[in-house]
């Protein structure tokens, strides 16, 4: 998302065990954990999939996919009764011009999916800090017989590129420029735009956002223009890679309704009410430092009560609901990659089945295509076959097993 959230490592320290917070993937245990919330997170896109049909509500879809990650991270480090785990970032689902961050209330008007609508998921995993991220975009009711068409299957397939083209980018040497050229050009080929200051980041335990300054931007603004540092990928770093396109300008604007969706910050206050005490102290110990959706409190009212001083005196950081400037839909693709010595590991996302759209655009751009025809795998391999979602999935566990 592009929202930064300001984080005061020393404080995490204090918080978190500051050896272990120098920890990379070369550690094989954090590695497991990586792998481990991966593999949790596809499980969970996959069963959030089959629940996007015609008449779905989103709060039930949202409400399934939190659960089911508390569920399955229940089963795992069953010993560690101190470790923490569970959601990395609550389910979302955004349709059609919505971009992002919505999860809506029990007590919020009822949204319910419809054939055609264009859906993204969003939702992350973490096992001890270590956070696994994803999103997919679905048309409803799309199938290989029957593909999406128009700026739907434009907008769809361009982030999909975009998002295997920067999986075989961001591997140590290469840099944050280059990821975001080729994404530009496969945008162009497509008449499609990356929604403006939309970032990618490198990952580290317990910080899922823009808490770092290696970040790659997509079509970025004026001031990021001048804030962005050119970074270069370096081996054991995570990067969460979160691609946003539009058929539209690429300006988004804020969606009007209400915002569920919170981070805990590194801000100190003494908070002055009884009900916001008790409310922070509950997601300090529920959520650490991950984000959070006000659905996860059994009493809606008394945690809204709890809110509004948390986020008045900026112990919580918002992330509001934004919507597509112009109206159009937006498709979303996020995966969580590994640089290790010999190219990288996608540990999630990889769902997409490229026959359920159909542009009448497509690329030309040679280098892109070569890019694109390359094994997204770490060892040389002829063209990227198609797989299905489950072997996907397995196939990256099983490289996240092969390198630990």
């Amino acid at each position: 998302t592009n929202y930064f959230i300001q984080s005061n490592l020393s404080t995490m320290a204090d918080l978190y065990d500051s050896d272990e917070e120098e920890l990379t993937i070369e550690n094989d245990a954090v590695l497991t954990k990586y792998k481990t919330a991966g593999e949790i997170s596809n499980l969970v896109l996959k069963a959030v999939i089959g629940e996007v049909v015609p008449g779905a509500s989103v709060i039930n879809i949202c409400s399934f996919g939190d659960k089911l990650i508390l569920d399955e991270t229940a089963k795992h480090y069953k010993k560690d009764k101190q470790l923490k785990k569970g959601v990395a970032f609550p389910t979302c689902i955004c349709i059609n011009e919505v971009v992002c961050h919505f999860s809506p209330l029990r007590s919020d008007p009822v949204v319910t999916i419809k054939e055609g609508d264009l859906v993204k998921i969003e939702l992350g995993v973490h096992i001890d800090g270590y956070a696994a991220v994803t999103a997919h975009t679905l048309v409803v009711g799309a199938t290989p017989e029957q593909p999406a068409t128009g700026v739907k299957a434009d907008a769809i397939l361009a982030a999909h590129n975009a998002a295997e083209a920067a999986l075989r980018l961001i591997k140590a040497g290469n840099t944050n420029v280059q990821v975001s050229e080729a994404i530009q050009k496969i945008t162009d080929s497509y008449k499609c735009t990356p929604l403006e200051g939309m970032l990618s980041y490198q990952i580290k335990r317990y910080q899922t956002e823009a808490d770092t300054d290696k970040q790659i931007v997509l079509n970025p603004s004026e001031a990021q223009k001048k804030e962005v540092k050119d970074i270069e990928f370096a081996v054991h770093e995570v990067y969460a890679m979160d691609v946003f396109i539009t058929s539209g300008s690429g300006k988004t604007k804020e969606y009007n309704t209400t915002t569920t969706v919170y981070r805990r910050t590194e801000e100190v206050y003494q908070l002055k009410m009884k009900a916001s005490r008790a409310f922070y102290s509950d997601v300090t110990n529920r959520f650490t430092l991950m984000p959070f959706t006000i659905r996860a409190f059994e009493e809606e009212t008394k945690a809204r009560m709890g809110l509004k001083e948390c986020v008045t005196h900026e112990l919580l950081q918002a992330y509001p609901v934004q919507q597509d400037g112009d109206g159009v839909p937006v498709a979303q693709f996020k995966y969580t990659v590994l640089v290790v010595p010999n190219g990288n590991i996608r540990i999630n996302g990889g769902l997409f089945d490229t026959a359920t759209c159909k542009s009448e655009h497509k690329i030309e751009d040679k280098a892109i295509l070569d890019l694109l025809a390359q094994s997204a795998n770490r060892k040389a391999g002829g063209k990227k076959k198609k797989k299905k979602a489950k072997s996907a999935a397995a196939e990256a566990v099983t490289e996240a097993a092969e390198q630990s």
